[in-house]
């Protein structure tokens, strides 16, 4: 939600939203619960007529404010780990934007000049040796997720190439969905190093044929590896287009043959 306007109503700073809501952060909230609740009062009542949303953040420190939240018809958006998110809609039809409803995954294909494959095995898993790759950090890019988790599963260097396949898996963690980004990656280093010796318990190289044709290994595996050596899949770009926006993104595009 892009903030556009403040207006001060009662205690609160609110900030005003596309979607014609108005957002009040944790820090401007008062200190006692009795404030909160007749601030909160005279807040919905200043609005109800010309606002369709509300939005209230609450931090884990003031936790004690939700029930009365909740009491006036907020209900939970969405969360972090020392934050929840309620929001109360003042108008019928007024649009709700969809809350975080899905993981981020990374894979990487990584072959050196022996036409080996850089795999791991997991430490809790059954399956035989898979890719290196892991979660994508809140906030952090697939390029930077891709080679931190091959350097913390493998100790190998690697920089980021193209991306080669999307999966799209539910429902996973915490009853999401989740999107599973597989990427080729260029290796700079070769020794194995493992970092994470919590979760992994082996890596190495291995011939790409003699991956492809063992039977432990997953055919989903089998057929990312292949979709990774025949396509050249898509390039992060030069960025120019979007060089106006003040945020951190990745641009894609298909490598022209």
């Amino acid at each position: 939600m892009s903030n556009t306007s403040l207006e001060k109503i009662g205690c609160f700073n609110t900030i005003l939203d596309p979607y014609n809501g108005i957002t009040i952060e944790s820090k401007d909230l008062p200190k006692t619960k009795e404030e909160f609740e007749n601030n909160l009062d005279f807040l919905i009542e200043n609005v109800k007529n010309r606002r369709f949303l509300i939005w209230i953040y609450i931090d884990i420190k003031k936790s004690d404010f939700i029930p009365i939240t909740t009491k006036k018809g907020f209900v939970f958006h969405s969360c972090d780990e020392n934050y929840i998110l309620l929001v109360k809609r003042l108008k019928e039809n007024a649009v709700i934007p969809t809350a975080s409803n899905h993981t981020l995954g990374v894979g990487a294909v990584v072959i050196n000049d022996k036409n080996e494959l850089l795999v791991i095995k997991e430490r809790v898993s059954t399956a035989g040796y898979k890719l290196p790759g892991g979660h994508i950090d809140d906030a952090e890019m697939i390029t930077t997720a891709l080679e931190r988790e091959v350097l913390e599963e493998t100790g190998i260097i690697v920089q980021f190439e193209s991306i080669i396949s999307l999966g799209h898996f539910y429902p996973h963690q915490f009853h999401k969905s989740n999107l599973y980004i597989l990427c080729t990656a260029i290796p700079k280093s070769f020794e194995i190093n493992i970092q994470d010796c919590h979760e992994i318990i082996d890596a190495k190289w291995i011939d790409v044929n003699e991956y492809l044709n063992d039977e432990e290994v997953l055919d989903y595996s089998k057929a990312i590896v292949i979709a990774a050596i025949k396509s050249k899949g898509f390039a992060r770009t030069n960025q120019e287009t979007l060089c106006h926006i003040k945020k951190d993104f990745e641009l894609f595009f298909p490598i022209e043959s």
